[in-house]
């Protein structure tokens, strides 16, 4: 009894014991990119509890489905690895990068997460890093000082600071955070609702290129920064394509819920040139997005405008 009591207590010690920092595998070496982990709004697609038509083929075909938003970022010189949000998806998401750039070491083998906001599709993710789940070791969690207080006095996100699971890194507005191999991340202010905290949008900067991330904002003219100037410096826009048009969801005030509905995007834009116009990439659709459909008419609206809709699954170099 007291050697089977003695095994066991070495297996958890063992199962408890800091593993080594994530290094890259062998057979992946490369320069750094940006992979797209979700292309929904926060519930996901399908949404929970939507029997409409909408949803009703994905709940029979899973291929159809897609994740929450969120971008992760390799670095694969360095074995390094961060995601951009950890959303209600962050198990499926966190094997998605897995099976993109595999790490060794402790789970999740992640170097950060940035945070947007406290909205349901952006943050709850972390507690997956809680001890009911991974039991993670100090990942290191940014975000804007908002957003930084909300999960130090608000439960269950205090314990995950309290336990050593997460260690927060306050982000500063028009702030620059470096990171390895000649990455960077500069994080922007951007207008939203804001009940719990306020809203950052990230360009992920690389050696050569860089990525605009911004999967919410209320309308682009509340935005004090033009949002043309941000798509001229970056290679990549991938920007708040939430709804398609207005009247999309039949009996709501869509004025509830602002964000820039996608035609009103492609007219703003329409007077871009063409190179520019190729950089937008929506995202953040909602589940009544017909855009979420590869040969529906609002998918084809918007090729033909000179636009597309981001893929899950897809990489940028950087």
């Amino acid at each position: 009894m007291r050697l089977a009591l003695a095994t066991v207590l070495v297996l958890l010690t063992a199962c408890a014991s800091p593993a080594p920092a994530p290094r890259a595998m062998p057979d992946d070496q490369g320069a750094p990119f940006v992979v797209v982990l979700g292309t929904a709004q926060d519930g996901g697609y399908p949404q929970t509890g939507c029997a409409k038509a909408c949803c009703a083929r994905t709940w029979s075909d899973p291929s159809a489905r897609r994740y929450v938003a969120a971008l992760g970022l390799v670095d694969p010189a360095s074995g390094s690895r961060w995601m951009f949000d950890a959303t209600p998806d962050f198990r499926d998401q966190l094997r998605l990068l897995d099976s993109v750039h595999p790490v060794e070491g402790r789970p999740p083998g992640l170097s950060g997460i940035f945070l947007t906001h406290a909205h349901l599709g952006h943050y709850t993710g972390l507690v997956m890093l809680g001890r009911e789940a991974i039991g993670a070791a100090g990942v290191r969690v940014f975000a804007l000082p908002r957003m930084k207080s909300f999960l130090e006095t608000s439960g269950p996100w205090d314990q995950l600071v309290r336990l050593g699971n997460v260690s927060l890194v306050p982000l500063a507005a028009n702030g620059l955070t470096r990171l390895p191999s000649g990455l960077a991340v500069e994080t922007l202010l951007v207008p939203h609702r804001d009940e719990y905290s306020e809203t950052a949008a990230f360009v992920i900067v690389g050696p050569s290129r860089s990525v605009l991330f911004v999967p919410d904002i209320d309308k682009w003219e509340k935005w004090e920064t033009g949002i043309e100037d941000v798509i001229a410096r970056v290679d990549v826009a991938y920007v708040d394509g939430t709804f398609f048009e207005n009247g999309e969801i039949p009996g709501r005030d869509m004025s509830e819920i602002p964000h820039p509905f996608i035609e009103e995007s492609m007219k703003r834009f329409s007077s871009l040139p063409a190179s520019e116009r190729a950089k937008v990439r929506f995202i953040h659709l909602n589940h009544t997005n017909p855009a979420l459909v590869p040969d529906s008419e609002a998918r084809r609206r918007i090729e033909e405008r000179g636009f597309r809709v981001a893929e899950q699954g897809e990489r940028v170099g950087l």
